[in-house]
Order: C-alpha cells, then structure tokens, then sequence
C-alpha cells in the first residue's frame, strides 16, 4: 500500500546572520512552546529524526527547531544561493512522509563546551553566573521579554532565554540564527538592554551568555 503524504507547504527566508537561513512551514513541528537547539550531530541522539537527516549534509554545522520552523546554521564552504532550493525541497519532502518531527526535547539541550575552547569573556561570563538564585524580579523580566522580544527574535529564526539576573545584570542565552549574528550584539544592548532597563530600574545591563 503507498504511503499516504502529508500535504506540507515550506518556504525559506534570509535572518540577519548571514550564515543561517530559516526554513517555514505550515505545520507545527514542536509542540507546547518548546524548542530544541543542536549545535553539532553528537547532540541529536534519537530526539529528532529530521535534525539526524539535516546533520548528513557537509555544511550544515546547526539545526533550531521552534515551533514552525527550522534554521540551519552552515558552514563558510559554500553560500546559501546555492543550496537554499535544494535544502527547501528536502525538508519539504520529508515533512510531507514524516509526522514526528521532534519524538522528545532532551532533558539538557545545552552545548557541552571544551574548555579549550572558551574565550576568555565567555570564561568570565560564566564565572559572573555561578551562585545566582531566583530574584523576585525574575518573572518580570521573563514576561517582558516574552512580551516585547521574543516575537521580533523569533522573526529573525532564533530565541532568547532568560538564564538569571544577578548584581543588576541580566543573563540571557541566545539561540538559532541570533547565535553568532553580526547584529546580535547591536540588537541585545540598543534594543532588550534599552527596553528591560526603561521597564525596570534594577536592571543596569544585559549580557549574553
């Protein structure tokens, strides 16, 4: 018997980092809200079979995954113009013989860094993390960024995650096509810096982790 297909429409769209592409559809492909950001192949085990899929192309070195869309993270050996089609018609075929995009978000979808590898910013970052405890202003700067940050980010094929507020600062991880974004900087302290320190005077900076 021939497998029925599963009528999928999907379309790309350029972010603002030029290495990221992201690819929407007309399905839901992660259900309640929740995301999965799988920044090599290792990290992908048996949670997505797309993302497994999406890792045997050479150049693909990320794969997002929110509610209905996709962004791929690719490396510097070849431009997007020439594989966008190409990539936009895999995923649309797959989706069309495929239900389950995502069978289970693992219980820690984070990068396991080398230590080698950590700049020494980053490093300091960390370090500035270590000890921080819910504030009584945590939920507040959840639902404004919730509010007014999220759905422009989400736009662009990322995500932003709220990770602590400590000493006046708060910590917040970026994802998808916002990771590594040229403008992501310009974005996070003229933009989410200016709104959450316009909205809550304990907020003095912002930083991304």
């Amino acid at each position: 018997m021939e497998k029925k297909l599963i009528p999928t429409d999907v379309y790309a769209e350029m972010t603002p980092n030029p290495v990221t592409m992201k690819f929407v559809t007309d399905r839901e492909l992660i259900k309640d809200g929740k995301q999965v950001d799988y920044t090599d192949a290792e990290m992908v085990g048996d949670s997505s079979p797309l993302a497994k899929e999406l890792f045997h192309f050479p150049f693909v070195k990320g794969v997002f995954i929110s509610s209905n869309y996709i962004t791929i993270t690719k490396d510097e050996s070849i431009g997007w113009e020439l594989v966008v089609q190409q990539m936009r018609g895999y995923i649309r075929d797959w989706l069309m013989e495929n239900e389950n995009t995502v069978n289970f978000v693992p219980e820690n979808n984070q990068v396991i860094e080398d230590p080698a590898d950590i700049s020494p910013e980053r490093e300091a970052k960390l370090k500035d993390l270590e000890g921080a405890i819910p504030t009584e202003f945590d939920d507040q700067i959840i639902s404004l960024l919730d509010e007014f940050v999220r759905p422009a980010v989400e736009q662009d094929g990322g995500a932003i995650d709220f990770r602590a507020f400590k000493d006046g600062k708060v910590y917040v991880e970026l994802k998808g096509a916002c990771n590594g974004c040229p403008s992501s900087m310009q974005t996070l302290k003229g933009g989410i810096e200016g709104l959450l320190k316009s909205k809550l005077e304990e907020v003095e900076e912002v930083i991304a982790v």
